[in-house]
C-alpha cells in the first residue's frame, strides 16, 4: 500500500509558476513510476507528465511541453511538477499517481487545486 499526498497548488496569475509536490509513504518509492494527471471541471482526467522509477525517462502532454517539468527525488520519496508560464487552461485539480508495473497496481493522491486567473 502506498499513500500519496500532493501539495503546492493555489491561485496564480497567468504567466506565473507553481511547483507541485507529491510525497509517498508506505512502500519503496523507487519501485514506482510516477505520473501527474489533471482534471478540469466538466472534462476528463488527462495525463500531464510521467517519469520512470529511476527518473531516467520522462514524457509530457503536448499541451505542457516546454512549460512543465517532472522530476523526482527517491531519497525524499517525492515527485515534483514544476509549472511555468501558466495559462488559464491549466486550471484543474492535479493528481499524482504511482504505478508498479510488475504488480499491476497503482495508487492515487487526493489532488491539489491549481487555479490560473488574473
Amino acid at each position: 500500500q502506498v499513500q500519496l499526498v500532493e501539495s503546492g497548488g493555489g491561485l496564480v496569475q497567468p504567466g506565473g509558476s507553481l511547483r507541485l509536490s507529491c510525497v509517498a509513504s508506505g512502500s519503496t518509492f523507487s519501485n514506482y513510476a510516477m505520473r501527474w494527471y489533471r482534471q478540469a471541471p466538466g472534462k476528463e482526467r488527462e495525463l500531464v507528465a510521467a517519469i520512470s522509477s529511476t527518473g531516467g525517462g520522462t514524457n509530457y502532454a503536448d499541451s505542457v511541453k516546454g512549460r512543465f517539468t517532472i522530476s523526482r527525488d527517491n531519497a525524499k520519496n517525492t515527485v515534483y511538477l514544476q509549472m511555468n508560464s501558466l495559462k488559464p487552461e491549466d486550471t484543474a485539480v492535479y493528481y499524482c499517481m504511482g504505478r508498479r508495473n510488475s504488480l499491476n497496481v497503482e495508487y492515487w493522491g487526493q489532488g491539489t487545486q491549481v487555479t490560473v486567473s488574473s
